[in-house]
């Protein structure tokens, strides 16, 4: 086929299904997008502007006996969302009841004791809204919105912002963090996580932000 330049809001999963995969290894894994590979590791957090290599589909054929009904499945991977739900003092949100709304409907959902919620979505989906409905929270009726596959990797800045945004660190406003909030923000991780406290998001620090973060 040809490249395939990557979009906000892209996944592998998404691309992949897109161009009729059923299986996103099938691109990631092609020699063409070695280079990719190395760059990201995380075929779900691409950056907008990557080039991606998308391969011809191969044929696969099945022997089959004539004269009696035959049945295929296809083995396509699920997509799983994840998210983690923490309060003020950076303890979990366990066992509290939740929406998460995806194209108007809404689908229950309540946290682990850790605070985590594991939902299978549809790869076409984007845009959602998780809403904390457990009365026995002071975060009730609180909405978050959802963007599936927005997230940029960790040696942007974008996406540095958004993982010590979405952590409580004060970075700035999304669309223009200024370098005295995100400086501020990042030393303020640092600090939590016995790093060196410089106020510069290195190697070390992107390590440790995608450790705590989970991607």
């Amino acid at each position: 086929m040809a490249a395939y330049e990557v979009k906000q809001g892209d996944h592998l999963t998404k691309i992949a299904a897109n161009f009729g995969f059923v299986d996103y290894e099938f691109i990631w894994n092609h020699p063409n997008n070695a280079a990719l590979k190395q760059l990201r590791k995380d075929p779900h957090v691409l950056f907008p502007g990557d080039s991606l290599y998308i391969p011809d589909p191969s044929k696969r054929e099945e022997i089959c006996a004539t004269g009696r009904l035959h049945k295929f499945v296809l083995g396509r991977r699920q997509l799983m969302l994840r998210l983690v739900l923490e309060d003020h003092y950076e303890g979990p949100l366990a066992r509290a009841q939740c929406e998460i709304v995806f194209s108007g409907r809404a689908n229950p959902a309540t946290t682990d004791p850790a605070g985590k919620i594991e939902q299978l979505i549809l790869p076409s989906i984007r845009d959602g809204v998780l809403i904390i409905a457990d009365p026995g929270t002071p975060a009730r009726n609180i909405s978050i919105p959802i963007r599936v596959g927005d997230l940029d990797p960790v040696q942007e800045l974008s996406g540095q912002r958004a993982r010590l945004a979405n952590l409580g660190y004060l970075a700035g406003d999304f669309e223009q963090p200024t370098e005295r909030h995100m400086k501020s923000a990042i030393e303020e991780f640092q600090c939590d996580h016995g790093l060196t406290v410089d106020g510069i998001c290195g190697p070390n620090t992107q390590e440790k932000l995608k450790t705590v973060y989970g991607s």
